[in-house]
């Protein structure tokens, strides 16, 4: 890894930077400016401003001729945003370096416009947690260390002969007119034409480890601990320097420096999931008032599938009707964003969900989740997550038994139990090299939902069409034994996967939400919901299977394929609402609101369509095959 920003000396970069900006001017004007990239180069300039200047006198003419350069390009861009907050600071900003002020007024000046800038920008995702330190202290080793050198001061042994030369992340008076989110957008996006490449192959969580990291190395040793964050946030960190926070002040600049040096207090204060939900609709409403109609509705999704949904279950317990509503009106306020010109309708209908989430997270704090309240959601969960991939396996299963096919029960198996190692997996790469998102979340169970759905309801048809034990046994004599072979097979493998690993992914989600709740020493509380609910489980995979050995072959028949073709109708209402919420498909409310979530059932007209079109299916060829069955005879 190699960071040319911020050096001395820097011609190759700064024209790298210009050429970049330039090919953006090209643009019509009318286009909105890249905000992120003009504060990035208002930082630049910032940092880079010293090295051209002097007591008033020009000590570098290249690097000098650059900032009057830079400046031109930020006025530009800033009149194409029609914003004359920007235009009057950009213009303030080219005044003073012409006039060869001080270092200290052109950083004065470059931290303001970086902060109108900030205003513009789409609110960056804020990472959740960083790596442990010794694992970033290895990745930066194994990725950065040639350049930068093991402590960072610029001198790998990659580094001779490179112009501009690596960045030492270890110069204090650098490090303090840097903001993390400048370093991440290096590791993120590379530069050009320099040894400098973008590391996209990185997790967000690897790259945002790195980007604090190399910040800190400058104020490593920093004396005492962190005593206070008052007024310091994670947030604030990430988008403004150190000497930006500081504005001046000895004293924060000290809680800076200390939390520039262990970043990880704030950590332990991030949003919950309702104040993730909260955060991503006031940036939703700040890009529509900006004309970023894609990016508010954007925003909006992720503010019910990124933090909303992740609590779901538990204001469940607390207050179910205050739950349907706020998911009804953020449903609502995803329309509204698209397609709404009248704006006090907008406004009032986010005014009032932002206030019923400070209702719900009233409900969910700390002190207002109580053991019951934890126990009760972890039950729930499980159970709710865990009887759809029970039924599935259970009927698949039962259905190889009945036909004196228990050999194969094996597939079954390996099915169900390679979806929960599955889970497993994705559930430690998720928290530890991924970031999926919420809509990404949605779109993959939605996509087995209804993949899951269609062969139910292929497989409870064929059922159907053998409930008369005489029909099974000639189907068994002729194709049974004939023709299912191993191959065949594993389609059983491949169903059991898809309806149990769908289960698993949600369970697990919703489990690392409902632990975020709690208190460490409720943790015990929250196992034994999920040691009760298993039991439970366990409780009725037993009744099932001792109940389906009693039942003649052709009313087992029967009643299995009701329970699979009510299965396809739970999953395929399910899967459209997921696809729904995930913006995939389109939301068309019907005129009265209703939700039964145990059958996947509710209130729009794109999910009950596709489960009536399940019953008249199935109808169609009930009754088909009723009359079939009376010609024969």
């Amino acid at each position: 890894m190699f960071f040319p920003w911020f050096n001395g000396s820097k011609v190759h970069t700064a024209m790298l930077l210009l050429i970049s900006i330039l090919s953006v001017n090209c643009i019509a004007n009318t286009q909105i400016p890249d905000y992120r990239q003009m504060a990035q180069l208002a930082e630049y300039i910032g940092v880079d401003y010293p090295e051209a200047i002097d007591s008033g006198e020009i000590i570098n003419n290249a690097e000098y001729q650059e900032m009057l350069e830079f400046s031109g390009i930020l006025i530009t861009q800033a009149k194409a945003s029609e914003i004359d907050a920007l235009v009057s600071n950009t213009q303030a900003l080219e005044t003073a370096i012409k006039e060869k002020q001080a270092p200290s007024v052109i950083q004065q000046l470059c931290n303001q416009l970086r902060t109108g800038l900030l205003e513009q920008m789409p609110q960056a995702a804020i990472p959740q947690q960083l790596l442990p330190v010794s694992e970033t202290q290895s990745l930066f080793q194994q990725q950065c260390s040639a350049c930068h050198g093991t402590q960072g001061k610029g001198d790998g042994h990659a580094s001779v002969g490179l112009e501009p030369p690596p960045t030492n992340f270890t110069d204090r008076a650098r490090a303090l007119n840097r903001s993390i989110l400048g370093l991440y957008d290096a590791i993120s996006n590379g530069i050009d034409e320099t040894a400098m490449v973008a590391y996209e192959q990185l997790s967000e969580q690897q790259r945002w480890s790195l980007a604090f990291y190399a910040g800190s190395l400058a104020f490593e040793g920093q004396s005492g601990a962190v005593a206070s964050t008052s007024g310091l946030t994670l947030d604030g960190l990430i988008n403004h320097s150190p000497s930006q926070l500081a504005s001046g002040d000895s004293d924060t600049l000290e809680k800076v420096a200390q939390l520039r040096a262990s970043p990880q207090v704030l950590f332990s204060s991030l949003p919950s999931p309702l104040g993730i939900a909260r955060n991503q609709l006031l940036a939703a409403r700040t890009a529509y008032e900006n004309n970023q109609v894609e990016e508010a509705n954007r925003l909006a999704v992720s503010a019910y599938l990124d933090g909303f949904e992740l609590v779901e279950n538990s204001l469940d317990t607390r207050d179910p009707d205050l739950r349907k509503q706020i998911e009804v009106n953020m449903m609502a306020l995803r329309k509204q964003f698209r397609n709404t010109t009248d704006r006090v309708q907008l406004e009032t209908s986010l005014n009032t969900t932002l206030a019923q989430l400070d209702s719900a997270e009233q409900l969910l704090s700390a002190d207002a989740l109580s053991d019951a309240t934890l126990f009760s959601a972890s039950l729930i969960i499980l159970l709710r997550e865990g009887l759809e991939a029970l039924l599935v396996t259970l009927a698949l299963a039962m259905v190889l038994i009945r036909s004196d096919r228990g050999d194969a029960l094996k597939y079954v198996h390996v099915g169900w139990v390679s979806a929960l190692v599955a889970g497993g997996i994705t559930w430690w790469a998720a928290r530890s090299f991924i970031s999926i998102s919420g809509a990404s979340r949605e779109v993959m169970e939605g996509a087995a939902a209804l993949a899951a759905a269609v062969v139910l309801f292929y497989v409870g048809v064929w059922m159907h069409s053998k409930t008369h034990a005489a029909q099974w046994q000639a189907y068994i004599q002729k194709h049974v034994t004939e023709r299912l072979k191993t191959g065949t097979l594993w389609g059983i493998t491949g169903l059991a996967f898809v309806a149990v690993y769908r289960e698993v992914f949600e369970t697990v989600l919703f489990y690392e939400a409902l632990l975020t709740q709690s208190l460490p020493a409720q943790t015990p509380t929250i196992i034994s919901g999920f040691v009760v609910g298993t039991l439970c489980l366990s409780v009725i995979a037993w009744a099932m299977v001792r109940y389906s050995f009693k039942l003649p072959i052709g009313r087992f028949f029967s009643v299995t394929t009701y329970l699979l073709v009510g299965l396809s109708f739970v999953l395929i209402g399910k899967g459209v609402i997921a696809l729904q919420e995930a913006a995939i498909i389109g939301i068309s409310p019907l005129p009265i609101s209703f939700e039964i979530d145990w059958i996947g059932l509710k209130s729009t007209w794109q999910s009950l369509f596709g489960q009536v079109t399940v019953v008249v299916l199935f109808a169609v060829f009930a009754i088909h095959s009723r009359f079939s069955s009376v010609q024969r005879t």
